[in-house]
């Protein structure tokens, strides 16, 4: 067994794990990335953003032609090849692979990379393959995976994970989808756009139960419209294979039901890859099964180990990986002490229309508070929703209620996730309802719903000419 030492050796090969390395690589500090699971890139390029976003896109590129938002436009079915499209998919995520991890890693001058799995002998020393590798410092940035529920059967049944749906070969002509968060919806999405039937089945009460419920009220009426049914509140009795389909019995409000499909998809959330680590053996702290403990700036109590990304348990985003990995770095050989705002990290969900959120919602001020100041303004009321046909959706702005100062927005719109980054730097850097009033806006834009979120605090906006500034 050969021994190498390092000044970083980092478990994992995603965004948190490429984040880290490159801030080493700037840093001159000798690095090695050590990867199993997923290819390179981890989760986001290969079957996360990058693959599902795609096909997202697809999916509008089938429905709009079918649903015209104008008159004098004949609705039309777009012919569609299922192999072509997942061909189309794997080519992309192959090609930004390439480009944003492979030839990224090539350009490195102090980064190696080791393709197997890594594991902790104790606090200084790592094993891999036949090699032990001894780090100054450690970054645990293994990510994380779906969190199957133990339904009764499920496992003897069979199932897919969102890595296996964008595995398929075929499209399948029904689907059954456990959960009703992001993934959840946006897998929905695609593949009743795609023609299969799909039925969303949720113990919560509402789809996206982190979002303010009148967006999530909204947005499920738009997906039941497009023709998903959804039922929440719902328990699973038992899962099993039936005659031609798989079968899955269910306790709603209204009685029993037993739902059939081709397919079932788990999609009810991640939980870190902590297991088999040897992590506790080297005085990690885990905590429920799931995540490593960590500081503020993400040290473990470990000193010289530090977690970045999904293993923490925290806003489990692509961007606070990335940010997490640069930090950790940052923290551990320069004493950065460095930490992220998580109030002011937007997130959002690419359905069509999209969920875009960033800050407080309504629900989390009046716990701090006691009271909440708070305006909705539905799409309706925007100049260019209505010009372009499309008013689904509404704006709700979270204000402090003395200073006026602009604490959480959240969105349903087309293009959510393109309007968010005004609010963002809006909560970010502390602004006003009357700074985003002083701002002149575009007319006529979907953003000018921040404006006029930021005006209802002012005046009834209800008579308002849209030329008021």
């Amino acid at each position: 067994m050969t021994t190498n030492n390092y000044d970083l050796i980092i478990l994992g090969g995603g965004a948190a794990a490429f984040a880290a390395a490159t801030e080493a690589d700037r840093r001159k500090l000798r690095t090695v990335i050590i990867n199993a699971g997923l290819p390179m890139g981890g989760t986001c390029v290969n079957v996360g953003c990058v693959p599902s976003k795609h096909l997202l896109a697809l999916g509008k590129g089938l429905y709009h032609p079918s649903h015209p938002d104008f008159a004098g436009i004949e609705a039309v079915s777009p012919a569609f090849d299922f192999d072509l499209a997942m061909t189309g998919k794997d080519s992309l995520v192959e090609t930004l692979r390439q480009q944003n991890y492979q030839e990224v890693l090539d350009s490195f001058s102090h980064v190696e990379f080791i393709e197997g799995r890594g594991r902790l002998l104790d606090a200084r020393r790592v094993k891999v393959e036949k090699q032990e590798l001894t780090g100054d410092r450690i970054l645990i940035a293994t990510g994380s995976r779906t969190k199957v529920p133990p339904f009764n059967g499920l496992a003897e049944t069979g199932y897919l994970t969102h890595i296996e749906a964008l595995e398929l070969k075929h499209l399948p002509t029904s689907l059954i989808i456990f959960g009703a968060g992001f993934l959840a919806l946006e897998f929905a999405q695609i593949f009743n756009r795609m023609g299969t039937k799909v039925t969303l089945v949720a113990r919560a009460p509402r789809i996206l139960r982190v979002q303010e419920p009148e967006i999530s009220e909204a947005l499920r009426s738009c997906l039941e419209g497009e023709g998903i049914e959804i039922l929440t509140e719902t328990a699973v009795r038992q899962v099993s294979q039936g005659s031609g389909c798989k079968q899955v019995s269910i306790t709603t409000a209204n009685g029993k039901r037993v739902l059939e499909a081709e397919d079932l998809l788990v999609a009810t959330g991640v939980r870190g890859n902590v297991d088999d680590m040897g992590l506790v053996e080297a005085g990690l702290e885990i905590v429920d099964n799931d995540r490593v403990q960590v500081d503020e700036y993400l040290q473990t109590r470990v000193a010289h180990i530090y977690a970045a990304g999904d293993i923490t348990g925290c806003k489990r985003l692509e961007t606070v990986a990335a940010k997490q990995g640069k930090l950790a770095v940052e923290n551990a050989f320069f004493n950065a002490r460095k930490s992220i705002n998580l109030n002011s990290v937007p997130y959002a969900v690419f359905t069509d229309p999209e969920v875009a959120s960033v800050g407080l919602t309504e629900a989390d001020y009046m716990a701090l508070h006691g009271t909440c100041s708070c305006r909705t303004i539905p799409m309706k009321m925007v100049p260019r929703a209505v010009t372009v046909n499309d008013t689904r959706g509404l704006l709700k702005m979270v204000a402090h209620h003395e200073t006026g100062k602009i604490v959480g927005v959240h969105i349903l719109a087309p293009n959510a996730s393109e309007m968010i980054h005004e609010a963002t730097l809006a909560v970010k850097y502390g602004l006003s309802v009357d700074d985003l009033i002083d701002t002149v806006h575009i007319f006529p834009t979907y953003c000018e719903a921040i404006k006029m979120a930021a005006q209802a605090f002012r005046r009834d906006i209800s008579t308002m000419s849209c030329c008021v500034e």
